[in-house]
């Protein structure tokens, strides 16, 4: 059974109250997208349960990883919602963030261990970023890293954003290049950057979630703008075709943004049933425009197709 989210004018003006937003941000300028959820994708094996889901990300062939803190940590999905296979198990923490590189790796962001690990398509360990259990501020060391990211030429961005408050880039290889940002409300500055992605031209997107707001660097870190009237970002996918989706985790709702930081659209709003979020961690979006949202408090991964 699928459920329409149409949410009104009137609806997202009552939700900006209930959250705390501004009801002139959220009514004028964000537009509502129609998007309706499959309640019943995905498909998992009698007694298999997500925990608190943190990451989803999607590949080439459509297929969907779901990154939780539970058992099988790390499941894969065909498009169908069919499990194809999981693993992991033993390995993670606190599953935070998980990523597909454009080669097809998958990539994992623990922040208790304080580890981003690379893997290949079959799920063995290619590259290691930080030691495990050791947290730190260095070259090599990270605290509490939130998310990870790719440059046009491979380069590596960690959002290192809960122990510190920074963002690492690495090259394609693993190896250290630079590191920007400190505690702060100022340009350049954060408070828990959460999430990161980087375009074409290789600028890159920090969601620096409890500033409520999404900064804009070069990329060597030099500051370039912010946008401040998005909401709070806890994620953050950047699509081929310019457009920028974001999990506003604080405020129950998917918003679909320009490179330059018009919000194009939003749908969600805070609740437990089927097309209802709280706290979407992180999101992916296929081919299709199909938006996959992980939910914390929800545990639980949903589907919302465009309409």
């Amino acid at each position: 059974m699928r459920n329409l989210l149409w949410p009104t004018w009137l609806t997202v003006l009552s939700l900006a109250f209930v959250c705390g937003l501004s009801p002139v941000a959220v009514a004028a300028d964000f537009p509502a997208m129609k998007y309706a959820v499959d309640a019943e994708w995905p498909t998992l094996p009698p007694g298999w349960n997500f925990g608190e889901t943190a990451g989803v990300a999607v590949d080439g062939k459509g297929h969907v990883y779901v990154f939780h803190r539970g058992e099988n940590p790390i499941m894969e999905f065909a498009p169908d919602g069919r499990l194809v296979r999981s693993w992991g198990e033993g390995m993670f923490i606190r599953a935070h963030a998980i990523r597909v590189d454009p080669e097809g790796n998958i990539w994992t962001v623990d922040n208790d261990t304080h580890l981003v690990l690379k893997m290949d398509p079959t799920g063995r360990v290619r590259m290691v970023l930080g030691r495990h259990g050791q947290s730190g501020e260095t070259d090599e060391l990270f605290n509490r890293p939130t998310d990870v990211a790719f440059g046009p030429n491979g380069e590596i961005y960690v959002s290192d954003g809960y122990g510190n408050s920074r963002v690492v880039k690495f090259s394609k290889q693993g190896r250290y290049i630079t590191a920007w940002g400190k505690p702060g409300k100022g340009e350049g500055e954060f408070d828990t950057p959460h999430a990161v992605a980087v375009d074409k031209q290789g600028r890159v997107y920090v969601g620096d979630r409890e500033n409520y707001r999404v900064q804009v660097f070069d990329a060597d870190g030099k500051f370039l703008t912010q946008w401040k009237h998005v909401g709070s970002p806890w994620g953050l996918e950047l699509r081929p075709d310019g457009t920028l989706f974001m999990s506003d985790g604080h405020n129950d709702r998917i918003l679909k943004m320009n490179l330059d930081g018009k919000v194009l659209g939003t749908f969600g709003r805070n609740g437990r049933m089927p097309g209802e979020l709280s706290f979407p961690h992180h999101l992916g979006v296929d081919a299709e425009g199909n938006i996959f949202a992980a939910e914390i408090k929800n545990h639980r991964v949903q589907r919302f197709s465009p309409q």
